[in-house]
């Protein structure tokens, strides 16, 4: 996901797709712990994904 992707969305997208994300973070952390998870780099690449979420939101917000 890149941030120009973000930028056209609007706040309740955006909201929306954090949510989704920090859920699909908190279960890859779960599957990492249970030794389910075969790509442990996916964590990094949505704990990203969620910054620039959240850079995106504020960016909007001002």
């Amino acid at each position: 996901m890149k941030f120009i992707d973000l930028k056209d969305k609007d706040i309740a997208e955006l909201q929306k797709m954090l949510k989704e994300k920090k859920s699909l973070l908190f279960e890859k952390r779960l599957q990492l712990k249970t030794m389910q998870l075969t790509n442990p780099s996916e964590i990094k690449v949505i704990r990203k994904d969620i910054a620039r979420i959240n850079t995106a939101l504020s960016a909007k917000k001002d």
